[in-house]
């Protein structure tokens, strides 16, 4: 049910987006405790601010009333993604390489499901992270398939 709304909700809000010159970085439809939330996470370089969230809110709330395909009550919020800002598709690991990046994988490699790190390249398919094992560098080749989960991480140097 939470992926045919997420879809359905994406085809609502994209040509928002579009008029809008912003970029969706993911739909998450979630029950948290008794609620149900509908969270439209946006972006544009330079990061958005709280007049886009709100127009981008306003007129999706308006489309979702119309297609009205969620049967129950909903908090619908839009937001920044924020500085952890997940990297769902291939297009967004070669947008930030030169980021420090966090990966979970589905299967070890290396004897490793999680790696913190540099992504250094994104090409052929594959992540390549530069990360600190004890006291030395190393890097990993990661296929994008292998990734069950990616985002920015926040380094505090």
């Amino acid at each position: 049910m939470a992926n045919k709304i997420a879809q359905q909700t994406e085809d609502l809000v994209q040509p928002i987006l579009d008029e809008l010159s912003l970029e969706l970085v993911d739909i998450v439809y979630e029950k948290e405790g008794p609620n149900w939330f509908l969270r439209v996470y946006i972006d544009k370089d330079g990061g958005v601010d709280i007049e886009e969230c709100g127009q981008v809110s306003e007129m999706l709330s308006t489309k979702l009333d119309e297609a009205d395909p969620i049967s129950e009550a909903y908090f619908l919020e839009v937001s920044s993604p924020g500085v952890e800002r997940p990297l769902k598709t291939e297009t967004d690991f070669e947008k930030y390489i030169g980021k420090h990046v966090y990966v979970k994988l589905y299967e070890p490699i290396s004897g490793e499901k999680e790696f913190t790190g540099d992504l250094v390249d994104f090409k052929d398919g594959s992540a390549t992270i530069r990360y600190k094992d004890k006291t030395k560098q190393k890097e990993v080749e990661i296929p994008f398939a292998k990734i069950a989960k990616a985002r920015l991480a926040v380094t505090f140097d």
